[in-house]
């Protein structure tokens, strides 16, 4: 049979997706704004007055990122989001919520008399936090089928939060190269590398931990069916989100030592709530794929035995090495394919047969099962694994 088949073609069916309106417009917008994103970045880099300064910049900017990057990636590996949403979310938190939180903070200086523990304390918290937030709202209105709970809420919210903490490090790394941060402290190389030790060491959660607070008010605000409680939780997990903005730049300007540590272990707490919170999250969505697969194979959709193979990630890998290693690369690139149709699928399933609302979620489940369905002539999987009833 597979010598009849033959190879599987290059391009194996996609996801089946509800093309939008305007879809190429936004293309083109986050393609500016990255592309904006991209001269801000080198012209704050520069306000450090030399190459070293400038490449300092840069350098600690990016030294967090694989990290953080990485960190998000583990989260959304068993729902991945589409990639252009995550770089979008980067974009605008890196360009947009910089240029709107920018443009209020001048607005307030202008306006009002204000120190720069006050500018740091209150009106960077107000300010920021609400043109991340955006974003996650923006996501809600027109991609509802992106967030369908509390851990895509924290992946989303988190990424809008490092893109922030990117284009904001580069202006701070720059500014301490400068010597214009702390007139005290050091300056140069040895300045640069102290503010990079505190932000890109310390505390390169702190943004994406801000917002994910959004994040995670707007993921439970989902479930919901009154709309009070809809506004209310988005509302709460933004006043969190500034909440703790506010105290982490009140501690830090506030030039006491015992303020800060205590502030820092504050937020360290909140920060391993909100990892715990995720992780279970994540469990969850481990659970309800192998529960919607398990329906889906009761059906008659898809056979029994691949359901093992289609939901915990050691048992997909051990398919996927099986294919590579019996039948070729060709072969474990369609395993893969079948692999990521079937959990679109089922969590799309699952949320169709719960109730929630989901842009033409009928009809895009019997859309993945056709291109799972045309995938699976080429699919070769290991033998049937059976596995003990209390563990599927």
């Amino acid at each position: 049979m597979t010598a009849t088949l033959g190879a599987p073609p290059r391009r194996l069916p996609r996801d089946a997706d509800v093309v939008q309106r305007g879809r190429t417009t936004l293309v083109v917008l986050v393609a500016v704004a990255g592309l904006v994103g991209v001269v801000g970045g080198i012209f704050f880099a520069t306000t450090a007055g030399d190459v070293e300064g400038a490449g300092l910049a840069l350098l600690y900017a990016l030294i967090p990122l694989p990290l953080l990057w990485w960190t998000f990636w583990w989260l959304d590996r068993y729902e991945p989001e589409p990639h252009r949403y995550k770089l979008a979310a980067f974009v605008w938190g890196g360009v947009v919520s910089v240029v709107i939180a920018l443009g209020l903070q001048l607005l307030a200086e202008l306006w009002f008399d204000l120190t720069l523990e006050q500018m740091a304390t209150y009106v960077a918290p107000l300010t920021e936090e609400p043109a991340k937030a955006l974003f996650v709202l923006l996501t809600l209105v027109r991609w509802r089928r992106i967030i369908d709970g509390v851990l895509d809420g924290i992946v989303v919210a988190g990424i809008v939060g490092i893109g922030f903490a990117f284009m904001e490090n580069i202006g701070y790394y720059a500014v301490s190269y400068l010597g214009e941060a702390d007139a005290i402290g050091p300056t140069g190389a040895s300045g640069a590398a102290a503010t990079f030790f505190v932000r890109g060491i310390v505390s390169p959660f702190a943004h994406p931990l801000f917002t994910a607070s959004v994040g995670i008010g707007l993921g439970l605000a989902v479930g919901r069916r009154s709309k009070v409680a809809k506004v209310a939780l988005v509302v709460a997990g933004l006043a969190v989100a500034m909440l703790l903005h506010g105290l982490w730049n009140g501690s830090a300007s506030s030039g006491r030592p015992e303020l800060f540590v205590l502030t820092y272990l504050l937020l360290g707490a909140v920060l391993v709530g909100y990892a715990v919170l995720a992780v279970v999250a994540r469990f969850r969505q481990v659970r309800t794929l192998e529960r919607s697969l398990h329906y889906v194979a009761l059906r008659g959709w898809i056979h029994p035995d691949e359901v093992p193979y289609l939901s915990r990630f050691s048992y997909r890998k051990a398919a996927r090495t099986y294919a590579a290693a019996h039948y070729g690369p060709d072969t474990a690139r369609a395993v893969r394919r079948y692999q990521e149709l079937a959990t679109e699928m089922a969590f799309l399933h699952d949320a169709v047969m719960t109730g929630r609302r989901k842009p033409h979620g009928v009809e895009r489940t019997f859309a993945l099962l056709d291109a799972m369905h045309a995938v699976r002539p080429w699919v070769r999987l290991p033998p049937p694994l059976r596995v003990p009833r209390h563990l599927s």
